[in-house]
């Protein structure tokens, strides 16, 4: 697994495998690309710095010490 965040833009990128992307999804805050059979393989969060925010109210400690220290 590969993570990229863009600062500029803000968005972070996950790569969780590699492999042929056949089709993007749009969700709420991104897009989640997978392959031929469904796995996913990307996943980008748009507005990222935002959507940590949110939602570090509700990650276990540990959670957020491990992502924030891989960024």
């Amino acid at each position: 697994m590969k993570v990229h965040y863009d600062e500029n833009e803000d968005i972070l990128m996950i790569e969780l495998s590699r492999g042929k992307i056949d089709d993007t999804y749009e969700v709420d805050n991104g897009l989640v690309s997978v392959s031929e059979k469904g796995k996913p393989l990307l996943i980008e969060i748009f507005k990222a710095s935002d959507f940590f925010e949110r939602e570090s109210k509700v990650l276990p400690p540990e959670v957020k010490q491990k992502f924030f220290a891989s960024i």
